[in-house]
């Protein structure tokens, strides 16, 4: 790579070596020309691997690194996050720099860098939108629907109990992540779009065949582990806001999980997470007459053993 080429990823992580690793080789196998990785605890098992990349850039937000940025940590993971993407930002050389989680991995039908000479000069970021990975450990991904008069509808077909509840279909968010061009003055992060000068930018460009598959809950036990976390600070958290509208019996998520957990438990919680992820097989067959599920097969395993032989 060389001054002023090429694309880039930021994510703050926070998760076991392993996983971090899975994350990492994936992109690099994508072809991503650097990957800056800010370990949001310290973990020196991913440490020790990530240090030696050549396209690997890792720090560990420690307290030295947070006073070395003359700044207090940020409370919230999400500030965090964003923090970090806003100073990667500014210094970066890369013409484009991509801010994405470690449960998301950008999948693509032709190289990245082909797909972002077709981006217009005037627009500063792609939006790729989110395929959402369908419970039980697979490599399948329910599709984005876009909005139009009809998802709604479509949506309480799909998943008649809950369907009414859940904006899209999805667990998670529908806005899906940026790709940003490089070189825009005062421009900073926030989680799903961007702002410059405490304005907001405009961001709804989209490449046709850049999809995000965001392993948001691929499977029950995953789904259970991270609950309580997200119930208290992470994306199901008190005050997020509605999946429809008050008027119509909308809740946002912690509201819908918290009802459903008081009136049937955990077995509630499981019959809710079958019938959105997509586990339950009546649903599965729904999506599949819709032509709403994509196989993508992401070898996370293998691109570790590519990437970062003998970490195991």
């Amino acid at each position: 790579m060389t001054d002023g080429s090429g694309w880039g990823i930021v994510s703050t992580v926070r998760s076991p070596a392993p996983d971090i690793l899975r994350f990492v080789a994936y992109h690099l196998d994508l072809g991503v020309d650097r990957m800056h990785i800010y370990l949001d605890e310290p973990n020196s098992k991913a440490f020790d691997a990530l240090v030696r990349h050549p396209k690997v850039d890792v720090q560990t937000c420690d307290d030295a690194f947070w006073v070395s940025r003359k700044r207090e940590r940020p409370e919230r993971h999400q500030n965090r996050q964003t923090a970090n993407a806003s100073f990667t930002y500014r210094k970066t050389n890369l013409n484009w720099l991509a801010h994405i989680d470690m449960d998301e991995f950008l999948w693509t039908d032709r190289p990245i860098p082909q797909q972002l000479t077709d981006v217009p000069d005037h627009i500063p970021a792609v939006r790729v939108r989110p395929i959402e990975a369908v419970g039980g450990g697979t490599d399948l991904y329910k599709a984005y629907l876009p909005k139009t008069p009809h998802r709604d509808a479509l949506v309480q077909s799909l998943y008649p109990r809950y369907g009414a509840f859940v904006l899209g279909g999805f667990f998670s968010h529908l806005q899906g992540k940026l790709i940003v061009r490089t070189g825009l003055k005062k421009l900073s992060f926030r989680i799903h779009n961007l702002f410059q000068e405490k304005t907001l930018l405009p961001c709804k460009f989209e490449l046709p065949g850049l999809e995000l598959c965001h392993r948001h809950a691929p499977d029950w036990e995953h789904f259970k582990a991270h609950l309580r976390f997200r119930l208290a600070r992470g994306s199901y958290q008190p005050g997020m806001s509605l999946n429809v509208p008050r008027e119509r019996g909308g809740m946002n998520m912690n509201e819908l999980l918290s009802w459903i957990e008081a009136e049937g438990g955990m077995g509630g919680l499981r019959a809710f997470f079958d019938e959105i992820s997509g586990a339950d097989p009546d649903v599965r067959t729904r999506l599949e007459q819709h032509d709403l599920i994509r196989h993508r097969p992401l070898d996370l395993d293998e691109k570790v053993r590519k990437h970062f032989p003998g970490s195991d």
